[in-house]
């Protein structure tokens, strides 16, 4: 297992490629690669019959350069760095950031492939790999590329945290259009993972990406709302406005329904991850929430207790006559 750090300083975890699976994808790209050549150079042939000996080797270069060469290059360009054999063996190549990789990322793969794989039989390629931590030839060490495995046994996904009751609904009217999916991705990442973190990073990313999130709706965020709350709060209701959009009920105008609304601390052990979620000042008391030692006046939580009926005690039981 490889840990990467993004950006948004979010761990991922890679599986590198190991050099049996690698070198059965690199097996079929050479088998596909020398089928297509030799087709090629039958056809060269057959058209370059009646040129000299010098434009004969020329265009068998040329043939060379393009197919065994440049076919790889241009391939794991246009696929993001799955040819045929890594597309069968389920691998791809990525960058050291666990990005996509470009042209000059297959281009500098490709160049030296020549050399470790090609004109060396594969051994320059094979030792590398097994001497790398990562299993990372030549061509993956100069291009800043690593081959990872796609096809992983599919685990539980990170747990999404809700929001605290008194921020559901407080964030509809929110323009959501204009947040990238990027930012999104980062606050889903965060929101998975900031039990992870030091309280303090945990805080200080929280700020920035709320702070992120407001530039982009035009809407600044709430000062009496944590940042983290902040966060979950914005994303459960652009949830819910995707699920209104998709199946068209099963929500209110401000997001779910209340009985699809998750109560408090649901999934997480004692209570919302957020800190600062719980409100201390006078000015954030909800109802039923204690305040500095006084209950508030009206309660919309828990039941209330049932008044017995005139003449028949509260425990029901009706003494003889």
């Amino acid at each position: 297992m490889s840990e990467l750090v993004t950006g948004e300083a979010v761990a991922l975890e890679l599986r590198p490629a190991r050099l049996p699976s690698r070198a059965l994808a690199i097996l079929i790209d050479l088998i596909v690669a020398m089928v297509v050549y030799i087709a090629v150079t039958v056809a060269l042939v057959a058209a370059s019959a009646s040129l000299d000996d010098a434009a004969q080797v020329a265009l068998s270069i040329a043939a060379f350069l393009l197919v065994l060469v440049g076919g790889p290059i241009a391939v794991e360009t246009l696929s993001h760095g799955r040819s045929l054999g890594k597309l069968a063996v389920g691998l791809r190549v990525v960058r050291d950031d666990g990005g996509p990789i470009r042209f000059r990322h297959a281009l500098v793969r490709g160049a030296i492939g020549v050399i470790e794989i090609l004109m060396t039989f594969g051994v320059v390629a094979c030792i590398a790999s097994l001497v790398s931590a990562r299993g990372r030839r030549l061509g993956d060490v100069f291009a800043g590329t690593l081959v990872v495995r796609e096809r992983i046994p599919v685990g539980p996904s990170g747990f999404l945290p809700p929001p605290p009751p008194w921020l559901a609904g407080r964030f509809s009217g929110l323009d959501l259009s204009a947040v990238p999916d990027g930012l999104w991705l980062a606050i889903r990442q965060y929101l998975t993972r900031m039990h992870q973190l030091d309280p303090q990073v945990g805080w200080a990313m929280a700020e920035r990406l709320a702070s992120d999130l407001a530039a982009h709706t035009g809407t600044p965020a709430p000062q009496d709302v944590p940042p983290g709350a902040y966060l979950a709060a914005v994303v459960q209701e652009r949830q819910a406005r995707e699920a209104r959009r998709a199946y068209g009920s099963g929500t209110t105008e401000t997001g779910p329904s209340p009985a699809s609304r998750p109560g408090p601390g649901v999934g997480v052990q004692g209570g919302y991850p957020y800190p600062g979620a719980q409100p201390a000042a006078p000015g954030l008391a909800r109802p039923g929430v204690p305040v500095d030692g006084v209950p508030s006046e009206k309660s919309s939580e828990g039941p209330r207790p049932a008044v017995p009926p005139e003449g028949r005690p509260a425990s029901g039981f009706v003494p003889p006559a």
